[in-house]
């Protein structure tokens, strides 16, 4: 994403530079990050103590325009806000085995309220959905093997060492001793698939998120939601990460949605876990999201 400011106005938008055009042509998945962003701001912005208020784009003369955020002092503080903006760079997705067992149901009736609060809708699946989600992720990467296109996108992003942006190799976790599992594998290097083996747990807690539409805006919404989501699990001791595969396939991101019964479109699915500390994935410096004079 791209960020332009201008006064106490912030705009939010697509940043072509960084689209994923095998794994995500119709640009869902960055619509998704530019809405967790956008909420990253909302709360940063309230621990300098300043409000915000926020409308979701397109506009038809700025298509790339994602979301416009106004800024303004204010006397009215968000607590619950400035709470989760502590999170922030504790945030990161966890792809170590974690203990089995289900979440307390406290911290579960918080995380549905948290994705409730911003416009989408947390359902966590049982064992039965989440071996059927399984059984998905072998398809896709049955769909993957003659597909060169996403494999050499995933390795412009995944492995090494990263100083600024990608999945630097220490954070992509052990292998999974068994298979499919319940925790993706990004290895696209060689050396990467040959990492350390593990046993992950038997009973996973996986929830997926979604939303009642799935225009861009709704897509934002559903980023918007999950930042929520996963900075409300991280101030609860609470990790995460995904299982998306199935969604990057339409016929499969269907029936992902269908295994919740509930009315909607997918988003996300999550794998939460007890947080314990680990590699951080790199971070593009702040002067890289913002445009240069010759740009603006």
């Amino acid at each position: 994403m791209a960020v332009r400011v201008q006064g106490h106005v912030v705009d939010v938008f697509l940043d072509g530079l960084r689209t994923l055009p095998a794994e995500d042509l119709t640009g869902r998945a960055m619509r998704i990050a530019a809405g967790a962003a956008t909420f990253n701001l909302r709360c940063a912005a309230e621990s300098l103590g300043y409000g915000t208020w926020f409308g979701l784009a397109p506009y038809p003369e700025e298509p790339d325009l994602l979301a416009r955020i106004v800024v303004e002092p204010t006397g009215a503080r968000n607590e619950e806000l400035r709470a989760l903006a502590v999170q922030i760079p504790h945030r990161h997705t966890d792809r170590q085995p974690s203990d089995d067992g289900p979440l307390a149901e406290d911290v579960r009736v918080a995380l549905m309220h948290a994705a409730y609060a911003e416009g989408a809708e947390l359902t966590r699946l049982g064992e039965p959905e989440i071996h059927t989600v399984l059984e998905m992720v072998l398809d896709t990467d049955l769909r993957e093997i003659r597909d060169w296109h996403r494999r050499a996108e995933r390795a412009h992003w995944v492995g090494g060492e990263r100083t600024t942006e990608g999945i630097p190799s220490s954070a992509l976790g052990p292998r999974s001793t068994s298979y499919p599992a319940t925790v993706r594998d990004l290895a696209a290097q060689p050396l990467d698939r040959m990492r350390q083996e593990t046993t992950f747990e038997a009973h996973p807690d996986v929830a997926v998120l979604s939303t009642v539409y799935d225009e861009p805006a709704d897509q934002v919404t559903a980023g918007v939601a999950l930042e929520r989501v996963l900075l409300t699990a991280t101030r609860m001791g609470v990790s995460a990460s995904f299982l998306n595969q199935p969604l990057e396939f339409e016929d499969l991101r269907r029936k992902v949605q269908h295994l919740t019964q509930r009315p909607g479109h997918a988003h996300m699915i999550i794998r939460f876990g007890r947080s314990r500390p680990g590699p951080h994935t790199a971070r593009l410096p702040v002067a890289d999201f913002l445009p240069t004079k010759e740009q603006s």
